[in-house]
């Protein structure tokens, strides 16, 4: 119960979480967050993490001070890299035995259809578009493995990816979160974050399956 506590705490509370890492755990903060964005974007079973929220709230913190912005760029693009190669590698070269059981009952084997129909759609380009929505960032690595993607085609659009999903979602918490109205309002908007790409991502999923 504790795991499935701490599990949700981080989804719905990501900013006290990393509040409370940075004050309790100082620099280990920085390989807390390497694990969290490399376990989201790395294992096809684990696509529920608050990598948005996280990013924004890592961006933010940098702001008062409390984290190296370097750093924690650095750190976060290294791990967003790293774990869609995992992933990749993954798919190319287990994902066909990933997909039937007993291990297909730990993937979100819908979220996987969709991510192959929003493959088939944008090409190498769904690796960087993939980042910004949930469930489908987990996914599209894996896919482009098991679909056999060049290595060099993926890596180069893997890394273009992750420097703009970090950079961007980092530096919005960054410019954004010493903002008054932004600090009263921050665990909505962590909570938006969370949501907000969550139901995008479901509308074009809906939107997709009505032409299919």
């Amino acid at each position: 119960m504790d795991i499935i506590g701490n599990y949700l705490a981080l989804i719905l509370h990501v900013d006290q979480v990393l509040s409370a890492w940075v004050t309790d755990h100082g620099a280990l903060t920085y390989g807390f967050v390497f694990l969290v964005i490399f376990v989201e974007t790395g294992l096809v079973f684990m696509p529920f993490l608050p990598g948005d929220s996280l990013l924004f709230m890592i961006g933010a913190l940098c702001s008062t001070g409390l984290m190296s912005m370097p750093w924690a760029l650095g750190v976060c693009i290294s791990a967003a890299i790293l774990g869609d190669q995992v992933n990749y590698s993954v798919g190319r070269h287990l994902g066909k035995h990933l997909l039937h059981p007993p291990f297909s009952k730990w993937i979100k084997l819908e979220a996987l259809h969709q991510s192959e129909i929003f493959f088939a759609k944008w090409g190498p380009l769904a690796i960087i578009l993939a980042r910004f929505m949930p469930f489908i960032r987990t996914f599209a690595p894996f896919v482009a493995g098991v679909s056999k993607m060049h290595r060099l085609t993926f890596s180069t659009f893997n890394a273009v990816g992750a420097v703009i999903w970090v950079m961007g979602v980092g530096m919005m918490g960054y410019l954004l979160g010493e903002i008054p109205w932004v600090k009263a309002h921050i665990e909505a908007l962590v909570l938006a974050l969370i949501i907000g790409p969550g139901l995008l991502a479901i509308w074009g999923s809906m939107r997709t399956s009505s032409r299919t």
